[in-house]
């Protein structure tokens, strides 16, 4: 029943998208508010329909670490959930996507209008710089910078070394990085259909501060909470 279910969702996941891509594409010409608002609303409407459909809800915890400034913001990467979450949960982001999403009908029509910073995660320092430069006009701007350190969603468990363009970026601005882990990968399984029910748990971590920091050592810092938190989480999950 459970991959009905999934099965279920998952067909409406894929068209879900297409009136509100159209929308943000029309609304272009409108103040950022709009466009925002539109996606907003869609990932709201998908988080409904995965609890009613699926039974699979989540709960945020931390919230008061979000600081008032917009910064850096560094998120373990293991589902299509957190992309999608992260509309309701946190405000006025900017997001580091890879430049292929830019090229899918529909959604990257959309992206156009989202002020995302799209890198080329085979340009190497080209694609750093990008994310300083960039990421630095986001944040005075007012906004997030949402980064997803390891580049490519993980299986549960497993990590690999942190991209290094989070941390100059908040060494470039002087902001600290918010770290953030879940268990979604634990219920929305990176391959295949199953959708598992019960609810994932989102930590949003105290801010590291930057001050006097090497980027490498910042980096570690940030991957070694993140990972020690994924661990913690999805121990209680299956215990």
């Amino acid at each position: 029943m459970q991959y009905l279910r999934s099965l279920l969702f998952t067909l409406l996941l894929f068209v879900s998208p297409l009136l509100p891509c159209l929308l943000i594409v029309l609304s272009a010409p409108l103040p950022y508010r709009y466009r925002i608002a539109i996606a907003i609303t869609w990932a709201k409407r998908v988080m409904w329909m995965l609890k009613v459909i699926c039974r699979l809800d989540y709960v945020v915890e931390g919230r008061e670490n979000l600081p008032e400034k917009p910064g850096v913001l560094m998120i373990k990467h293991t589902s299509a959930w957190e992309v999608i979450s992260q509309f309701c949960i946190f405000d006025n982001q900017s997001w580091v996507i890879k430049r292929e999403l830019m090229w899918a009908p529909f959604i990257g029509w959309a992206l156009l209008f989202m002020r995302p910073i799209p890198v080329n995660r085979g340009g190497g320092h080209s694609a750093v710089e990008q994310v300083i430069e960039k990421g630095s006009q986001r944040i005075r701007q007012g906004m997030g910078v949402m980064v997803f350190p390891e580049g490519t969603r993980m299986e549960p468990g497993q990590t690999r070394r942190y991209g290094i363009s989070g941390a100059l970026l908040a060494l470039e601005v002087d902001r600290p990085i918010v770290p953030i882990a879940h268990n979604a990968g634990d219920f929305w399984l990176r391959r295949g259909l199953l959708k598992k029910p019960g609810t994932i748990r989102l930590v949003i971590g105290p801010p590291i501060e930057v001050g006097g920091k090497e980027p490498e050592a910042l980096n570690l810092e940030v991957q070694g909470w993140i990972e020690a938190k994924m661990r913690e989480i999805s121990a209680a999950y299956t215990s």
